[in-house]
């Protein structure tokens, strides 16, 4: 998050191990999560997303945004973060939510 709390940066890693391979509740609700707000993010023509997986388990995402993109980013960060923050309460042991806020410059 940037300093308005605007999404400007994700990243996911790591397994969840609520599961086996394939039937991990705590791992679909993660990538249902992170995979919805990047195709939503995608669609918007003022949000230009860059993203990565790196490994297996592993995502990471960056937002910029015009002015007309600011409020469409606000939601879909709000929803990523309850969302995942609603996952890490019902299953804690599985899944750690750390939400920094950032400065970052040039928007």
């Amino acid at each position: 998050m940037d300093e308005a709390g605007l999404l400007r940066s994700c990243r996911v890693h790591g397994h969840a191990g609520a599961g086996a391979k394939g039937s991990d509740i705590v791992c679909a609700a993660v990538s249902v999560l992170t995979r919805t707000v990047v195709r939503v993010l995608s669609e918007q023509k003022d949000i230009t997303i860059r993203g990565s997986i790196p490994g297996l388990g592993n995502f990471q995402l960056e937002a910029d945004y015009k002015k007309e993109g600011r409020e469409f980013l606000d939601a879909a960060g709000a929803f990523l973060s309850e969302g995942l923050l609603s996952v890490s309460e019902e299953f804690p042991d599985n899944c750690k939510v750390n939400i920094e806020r950032r400065n970052f410059h040039g928007t």
